[in-house]
């Protein structure tokens, strides 16, 4: 019987346990302006559970009556709610944190706050005390005979609540730092390090263990769970903030990126024009995100210009009539430099409903090596590759090929019909091994032309952190393969992820001669945005070998630039060679190319004076007086191999300048900015911001809203 009534107990407390659990959604939203926040850190207190909003400011968390929900996001102030019974919706507004710039401390991404205002307990150990004395320097040589002395050993004891311990007693032993207080790291849960404002991965931490303690200025121990409301989830267990003497120590960091030469000014009267490819990629914006938020420094070759501008959506018509895209210009003035004038050149391509879509021949080639076993890598990628799952139809049909130390295929072509069978083989797959990229390469285009699909669309997708290290590894032997196997039909899509070892350059060659688009995907955001959002225009292209020329009326325009597109300019003469590769155009894409030109009669510290030529007549033809310049297009039909022409002209007069000509601009700005471009003549950030804020116009996704809010992250750091 006493049994009877135990189960009974146990039974109804069980039930009322589930009972008072919820399931809690809400939007986040600024108090000012009631755009949506994405990015906000979402805790429960006191327990290892939180979220983010989405790029709409949404959010969705499982917590108990009675629990504390934490919401926290950089310049916000924080805000903390209990959960009822009734919350079933739980929608919060947060307010911009005023704080004073007196008694700062430097914390997560180069942010400077008050110490009496941040709301959790700081300790600091000086780089006196780190270091030590000259007798005990002299001790420590003898001692290192015996052991070695690591960064760990250097504040333990020195700072409250601070322990460190080895697992074996011994100091050259792995470390383990536990901060006391509530929910504080155990000796198998690691801190979260940061190294002179820069997050360091858990793979690094031991680096960052064995710095000489004599490079070191100060370290700083946050000890509470309010240092989320800085440091987002990953702070949950305390944080270890080191700042070296340098302020510019670096973890190794192997991610590379070609040189980018800016474009200068050109002459109209000895180089009236101007030719180049599109661009569609939008990789440069996504990464550079990445690294603004993580406080990171920005390689000024990592910043494409053009792909920050076409990263977002402008609105452009609809093409009408046979022509697969729409053109569209105007010209105003250029914010950055009174002198000269900003025209903007834009192609709107025509968007394909998803069920008029030709059938999709897909080869997903996955990267599995050691290398891709981190959390914004391999689980990412699965992730996001179930996005475009979702959408596959049942005449689409998908293979996966995987490589690491070898090549192989895991799923045989299926029908997407078969969303199970296909979501079952990536949930499969683990990593680990080097990196046969050639091998992959070779394989996933062997089983896309066994499977090709007659006026399909036939395409490889490489989702790779592009660290191809064995076998066919170097970037020419790379780019012939990709050169030879385009020739077959089948297009490639670049996708990267990751950090520290991320190959910009290596995949945007990839991209560029397989017929392909390139892009960074950075979180499930990004994620929805390519393989979702614009599952159309990364997968199916309307247009290939889309070249622009531009000649410019030197009764108008003395000299010009071209803003970004470095790496894909062109030979006067490729704009009518049907044999020179140039760029593709995706269903529903739009390409932006702005130009920055000095008019007749500006005298400008840019150009300098060239000799009278004697064999060439210099005599201007007035005829066309009204013409600024005039576009010529070629493209070529996916299936076709002869190109077609178009030409636009846009003429001088009084024009309004839409808001997306100043967003775009601001844009080009900003990427100026953090290239350090000697072409600008007012940097400051604060004027850039307000020219987004006052043409942000329609933003439904909130990517322009996030836009300004990086640039206010980056003026920080």
């Amino acid at each position: 019987m006493k049994s009877i009534h135990y189960f009974i107990m146990v039974f109804l407390i069980t039930g009322i346990s589930y009972a008072q659990e919820l399931t809690i959604t809400g939007t986040v939203t600024d108090s000012n302006t009631n755009d949506p926040i994405p990015g906000v850190n979402i805790l429960v207190k006191g327990k290892n559970i939180g979220t983010q909003t989405d790029l709409d400011g949404n959010y969705k968390i499982k917590v108990s009556i009675g629990d504390v929900l934490s919401f926290s996001f950089i310049g916000y102030e924080l805000e903390e709610i209990e959960v009822k019974k009734d919350s079933s919706i739980i929608n919060v507004t947060m307010a911009i944190e005023a704080a004073a710039l007196e008694e700062v401390v430097v914390v997560a991404q180069g942010i400077r706050r008050e110490r009496k205002l941040l709301g959790y307990s700081v300790s600091t150990v000086s780089s006196e005390s780190i270091n030590t004395s000259r007798a005990e320097r002299r001790k420590a040589r003898r001692a290192r005979k015996k052991s070695n002395t690591s960064l760990t050993n250097a504040p333990s004891g020195r700072v409250a609540g601070l322990t460190i311990t080895n697992s074996n007693g011994h100091t050259n032993s792995n470390s383990s730092v536990i901060i006391r207080g509530a929910n504080s790291v155990s000796a198998s849960q690691q801190p979260l390090y940061i190294i002179d404002g820069v997050p360091v991965d858990n793979k690094d931490v031991k680096r960052i263990q064995h710095i000489n303690p004599s490079k070191i200025a100060d370290v700083q121990v946050l000890k509470d769970t309010k240092a989320t409301s800085i440091y987002g989830s990953r702070a949950v267990h305390g944080c270890i903030i080191i700042t070296t003497h340098k302020g510019n120590y670096k973890i190794e960091n192997n991610e590379s990126y070609e040189e980018i030469v800016e474009n200068n000014y050109e002459k109209v009267q000895t180089s009236p024009l101007s030719t180049f490819s599109i661009d569609v990629d939008k990789a440069s914006y996504s990464n550079v995100r990445r690294m603004i938020n993580n406080g990171q420094q920005i390689p000024a070759d990592a910043v494409k210009i053009e792909e920050m501008i076409n990263y977002f959506e402008y609105d452009y018509k609809q093409p009408e009539g046979d022509h697969p895209f729409a053109i569209h210009t105007e010209y105003g003035k250029t914010p950055w430099n009174k002198e000269t004038q900003l025209v903007k050149i834009g192609l709107k391509g025509k968007e394909i409903p998803q069920d008029a879509i030709p059938a999709s021949n897909l080869v997903f080639l996955l990267d599995v090596s050691g290398s891709m076993n981190q959390a914004n890598k391999l689980p990412l990628l699965k992730r996001a590759f179930k996005l475009l799952v979702n959408q596959l139809r049942e005449k689409d049909k998908v293979s996966i090929v995987v490589y690491a130390g070898a090549a192989g295929m895991v799923l045989k072509p299926t029908s997407g019909a078969y969303k199970n069978e296909i979501n079952q083989a990536l949930d499969n797959i683990s990593a680990g091994g080097s990196t046969a990229g050639g091998a992959g390469i070779q394989l996933a285009y062997k089983i896309a032309q066994e499977n090709f699909m007659k006026n399909g669309n036939n395409r490889v997708i490489l989702a790779t952190d592009g660290d191809f290290n064995v076998g066919m590894s170097s970037d020419t032997d790379m780019k012939t393969l990709i050169e030879e196997k385009r020739k077959s039909g089948v297009f490639l899509t670049c996708l990267g992820f990751g950090m520290n070892n991320y190959k910009d350059s290596k995949l945007e060659i990839l991209a560029d001669k397989g017929n392909g688009n390139h892009a960074y995907i950075d979180t499930m955001q990004e994620a929805q945005r390519v393989l979702g959002k614009e599952f159309g225009g990364t997968l199916y292209t309307i247009a290939k070998d889309v070249k622009i020329q531009v000649e410019f009326n030197p009764a108008k325009v003395q000299a010009y630039r071209l803003i970004g597109y470095e790496n894909r300019m062109l030979a006067d003469e490729d704009f009518v060679d049907d044999t020179k590769d140039a760029g593709e155009l995706g269903s529903g894409h739009t390409v932006t190319a702005l130009y920055e030109v000095i008019p007749v009669g500006v005298r400008s510290e840019y150009l300098n004076d060239i000799p009278d030529l004697k064999y060439t007549d210099s005599q201007i033809n007035k005829t066309f007086g009204d013409e600024l310049l005039t576009v010529k297009f070629r493209y070529k039909r996916p299936q076709e191999s002869k190109s077609i022409e178009m030409i636009h002209v846009l003429k001088t007069g009084k024009n309004k300048v839409s808001k997306d000509f100043s967003f775009a601009a601001s844009v080009a700005w900003f990427g100026m900015k953090i290239r350090k471009s000697k072409y600008i003549n007012n940097d400051q950030i604060k004027d850039i911001v307000i020219l987004a804020e006052e043409n942000r116009a329609k933003d439904n996704q909130g990517y322009r809203a996030e836009f300004i809010r990086l640039m206010n992250s980056y003026q920080t750091l």
